[in-house]
Parts: C-alpha cells; sequence; structure tokens
C-alpha cells in the first residue's frame, strides 16, 4: 500500500462546519495536507456528495460560482478514481463481504483500488481492517 489517504465526503463537509471549530480544524489540515504532500485523493462520488451537500444542505449554501471555484481549486486536484465496472464489482463484493451498505462499499472500493492505507471518515468503524485498508476516525480523541 502506498503512504496515502482517501477522504470521505464528511470531511470535505466539516471543512465549512463553522460551528465546530476542532472538526472544521481537522478536516482543513486533512485537505491542505492532501493538496501540498499530494497524499490524500477522493473519488468521483466524493465530488457529486460534497457538491450536492454545498449547492442544498449547507447553512449558506454554495451558488454556482462558488461550487465552480472548489471543484477546481480542491475536488479536481483531489479526484483519482472514477466510475468503472471493475469498482462497482469490487464495491458488490465488499458490501457482501463486511454488510457495508453500496454506497459505503463504493467509497472503501475508490480506496482500495487508489492503494490507500487509510480512509478518513466519520461513518465507518473506527481502527476496523479492509484488506490493507484502516478506517480511521479523525475526530476521534
Amino acid at each position: 500500500m502506498k503512504d496515502r489517504y482517501f477522504i470521505d465526503t464528511n470531511i470535505l463537509v466539516y471543512s465549512f462546519d463553522n460551528e465546530n471549530s476542532h472538526k472544521r480544524n481537522i478536516a482543513l489540515k486533512l485537505i491542505s495536507e492532501a493538496l501540498t504532500q499530494s497524499k490524500g485523493i477522493i473519488s468521483y462520488q466524493v465530488v457529486q456528495e460534497f457538491m450536492n451537500v454545498a449547492l442544498k444542505k449547507f447553512k449558506v449554501p454554495f451558488n454556482t460560482n462558488d461550487c465552480q471555484k472548489y471543484l477546481t481549486v480542491v475536488l479536481e486536484p483531489l479526484c483519482e478514481v472514477y466510475a468503472s465496472i471493475d469498482l462497482y464489482h469490487k464495491a458488490l463484493e465488499i458490501s457482501e463481504r463486511w454488510q457495508f451498505s453500496f454506497y459505503d462499499s463504493l467509497i472503501i472500493s475508490a480506496a482500495l483500488k487508489s492503494e490507500c492505507s487509510i480512509i478518513y471518515t466519520e461513518d465507518l468503524q473506527h481502527s476496523q481492517k479492509i484488506f490493507e485498508l484502516e478506517i480511521v476516525n479523525p475526530f476521534m480523541p
């Protein structure tokens, strides 16, 4: 496995959370390191989920220009995994073996495909290993 990590959608969303500075600061640090050290990546699914949340669910939703800028500056440089039949097959295998939802399995499949050693997320069980991938909740003490 490479010394790289996968960033789940919730990490990107927390980077805009002005009500929880602890989570926002951790999220911003992970994203900044991902961009400056080329260690972190995301998938097409994370791009889609983030833009949906930013446009519809943020306290002050992004407008189209905000979304275009964030897409260009942050999401596009980090996005390395795109939809493929192989990705779907692997997600189905992961879903069946570990009983994750299909969408969580797609995220895990993308992280494995890109040979990440860690996936940063708040949505899965901290410290669980899926093959060589470790699930890490960066907000835990």
